[in-house]
């Protein structure tokens, strides 16, 4: 039998059509089959990608740290009773504040280490007299006091945090560096008017902070902060070239306050801050009456007439407390008391002639 095969391949028409759709299957699960293992493959390199960004990531996290830990050191939990008796009377009356008065060394160092740092990060300003003694005398105790003062300033500036312990352990350490620096200073008996500029600015800042709530905080925070303020200016009043002018100072901002007050209506709400501000300021003075005065008296270089002055100070805030009496009673009655301790205290001084008999005769004892 003769074969065609043009005649085959036409007369089977079906066979063509079989053999041109295995054809196609056969490319097409090639096609595929290569397509696939490309998006695998880009799947994986773009895996490896992500977890070596990840890595990277991770190393320079652990780099960023390890530079932050050299800078800023770590502050641990403040593990001492700093303020332990925050708003409150001391039931150990004329011996707190005497733990301060040696600073490790190690600690001094991380201190003026972290003050330098955040000196470095904060924008100029006009103020060319600090930023000459932070860089080109770091070493210089005036500098360091002015440091430490302008830190301790701004540290009670920010936002208080309810149980911030970073804030506590840095504000303790503050206060007992600006007490070493100004009693090392006190001792070499230089530079005397600089160092009362920069402790005036002290008072008269911190003081300030202590009578004015910042708008962002609610009413029980701001009062925390009023509280944690009040009582850091009570633990630098242990020393007495400190403590008096305290007493002198917020003495006469209460005779200030009492003009203001009596221009307020009682109904705004600015009256409200301003009668907090008032037991603020006569519970400070209470404060640091009742914790140190005996101490500061003990003192050989003991300023009397800076206690005359004071004394003087707390008499006139009395006189002018009275004219608010039939506002609030209770201004004269805390001023009273703070007046009866002083009198108990200096009571026994008047048979050693150290102070004027005028002052005396005026104190309830």
């Amino acid at each position: 039998m003769d074969f065609n095969p043009s005649s085959s391949s036409t007369s089977d028409p079906s066979s063509l059509k079989l053999a041109i759709a295995i054809a196609l299957l056969r490319s097409k699960n090639l096609n595929f089959s290569s397509s696939h293992s490309d998006a695998q493959r880009w799947r994986q390199k773009a895996k490896e990608r992500k977890r070596e960004i990840q890595r990277l990531r991770e190393e320079f996290k652990q780099l960023e740290d390890g530079i932050r830990a050299e800078v800023v050191p770590q502050i641990a939990a403040c593990r001492c009773h700093f303020f332990d008796d925050c708003g409150k009377l001391s039931p150990r009356s004329g011996q707190i504040g005497r733990e301060g008065l040696w600073i490790d060394e190690v600690l001094r160092r991380r201190f003026l280490r972290l003050m330098r740092w955040k000196e470095r990060r904060r924008k100029l300003d006009d103020s060319v007299r600090k930023r000459h003694f932070i860089e080109l005398n770091s070493e210089d105790e005036i500098g360091k006091l002015n440091t430490s003062i302008d830190f301790l300033v701004e540290l009670s500036n920010g936002k208080f945090v309810e149980n911030d312990f970073s804030f506590r352990a840095l504000s303790h350490q503050a206060v007992d560096f600006i007490l070493a620096s100004l009693r090392n200073l006190l001792s070499l008996e230089k530079e005397s008017e600089v160092i009362e500029e920069m402790i005036t600015g002290l008072i008269l800042n911190m003081t300030q902070r202590m009578c004015t709530a910042t708008n962002e905080e609610s009413l029980a925070s701001a009062t925390d902060a009023d509280f944690c303020v009040q009582h850091l200016i009570r633990k630098l009043g242990d020393e007495p070239f400190i403590g008096q002018r305290v007493v002198l100072a917020v003495s006469q901002k209460i005779c200030i306050q009492v003009d203001s007050l009596l221009l307020t209506d009682p109904f705004d709400d600015a009256y409200l801050g301003a009668n907090d501000s008032m037991f603020l300021m006569i519970q400070l003075i209470e404060f640091l009456i009742s914790d140190y005065l005996s101490i500061w008296t003990a003192n050989e270089d003991f300023d009397w007439r800076l206690l005359e002055e004071w004394t003087r100070s707390v008499l006139q805030a009395r006189n002018a407390l009275v004219l608010l009496e039939s506002r609030n009673g209770l201004y004269v009655l805390f001023i009273e008391r703070v007046i009866r301790e002083i009198g108990k205290q200096l009571g026994p001084l008047q048979q050693q002639g150290k102070l004027n008999l005028d002052i005396l005769s005026n104190l309830h004892f």
